[in-house]
């Protein structure tokens, strides 16, 4: 009997590395392939929706972003434990691929593939390569982009794929927009893994601020960390609007089909879920993320004029409750801002990834 492919992926602790990962794993599942999930115990948070045959292996790795003194101080020596344990399961379970996906939980992974030279990429969700993706870009056959153009190393090609969005989401690709009116609309408010504590402070102030005849027919659901979901509650409640707040939604996808408006960061996942969607969208791009990623994955969508961006720094209820205002208020502009998301999704990207994926694997029989 032959042996089944073999794709390890690797990939850090965030939705925005985890989800590309996610959409990669069940299309290879499908095309045969066994998938096994090369992660920390951050990113192992993130595998409720893998499918239950990748084969989740949690590695022990570290960063420097986090922690006191001691705990940096043991930064290598948990990083090397996870290269060796990396290349120790890499020698008995060797993989046609593998798979880096960004974040400090690829690096025993990656390391590993390139200490055995075993067939190895990198996928960059962002506009500007994460810390270990730029370490790895010299080190790897091939590095496939999701925003374009994406910054890049002298020397370093990219292919640009697009980001991979997981099939709860590709099933409601396009799917039809109801244009705002004088009847129910849903608001879909996401944070993502980092900063989100800024759209909780803004956010539920500027939809309270809205003119009451507007007000009355909005139902939000907000994305709000563990320490703030109480006061975010409490705020809709004290102001009769009706809102969902939850630390994390397991059914993005079908709340954001059915949003008339997303108010959102912009990770590159929560970029591509729009895009693909096709959502009009107001977007807060997080000040500290590395080298302004951020500012630049929500391009595309600004350009074509699908989303208004709005600074951190600018960032006020009145600002915010301006621009809801003018998209709910203009049921014909907004379905123009769905359609122009359209235009820029990449729903082939998948597709796309796993042809690279499949490519590499070719070179090594």
């Amino acid at each position: 009997m032959k042996r089944q492919p073999l794709l390890v992926i690797a990939a850090g602790g965030t939705g925005g590395h985890m989800f590309p990962a996610q959409a990669l794993a069940e299309v290879m599942l499908r095309k045969g392939w066994r998938v096994k999930l090369s992660t920390d115990a951050r990113g192992a948070r993130y595998t409720g929706g893998f499918p239950h045959s990748v084969e989740i292996e949690q590695i022990s790795s570290a960063t420097f972003a986090r922690g006191g003194i001691f705990a940096k101080a043991l930064v290598p020596v948990r990083v090397l434990g996870g290269v060796v344990s990396a290349i120790l399961k890499l020698r008995k379970d060797r993989p046609e691929v593998v798979v880096g996906f960004g974040g400090y939980p690829t690096i025993p992974a990656m390391t590993a593939a390139w200490a055995l030279r075993l067939p190895r990429m990198i996928h960059e969700q962002n506009g500007i390569l994460g810390r270990v993706n730029k370490l790895f870009s010299k080190h790897v056959d091939a590095v496939a982009c999701g925003t374009w153009p994406t910054e890049l190393p002298e020397g370093i090609e990219g292919v640009h794929v697009g980001n991979p969005v997981r099939a709860a989401v590709l099933d409601r690709a396009g799917s039809g927009y109801i244009s705002p009116g004088d009847y129910p609309m849903s608001l879909l408010v996401i944070g993502g893994s980092q900063g989100a504590r800024i759209l909780s402070d803004v956010v539920p102030a500027a939809i309270a601020s809205l003119p009451a005849e507007l007000l009355q027919n909005i139902r939000v659901s907000h994305q709000a960390r563990d320490e703030d979901g109480d006061r975010v509650r409490q705020f809709y409640d004290e102001h009769g609007i009706y809102a969902d707040v939850q630390p994390f939604f397991q059914d993005v996808p079908a709340r954001m089909s059915e949003a008339q408006l997303v108010i959102s960061r912009s990770g590159a996942s929560s970029v591509a879920d729009i895009s693909v969607i096709g959502r009009p969208s107001v977007l807060i791009p997080y000040a500290a993320a590395t080298g302004d990623h951020q500012t630049a994955n929500a391009r595309g969508l600004v350009d074509s004029g699908a989303a208004v961006l709005i600074p951190e720094s600018r960032l006020t209820s009145e600002t915010l409750a301006e621009q809801i205002h003018l998209i709910l208020s203009n049921a014909q502009g907004a379905t123009q801002m769905a359609r122009a998301a359209l235009s820029v999704g990449k729903p082939e990207a998948t597709e796309a990834l796993v042809g690279m994926v499949q490519m590499l694997a070719s070179k090594e029989e």
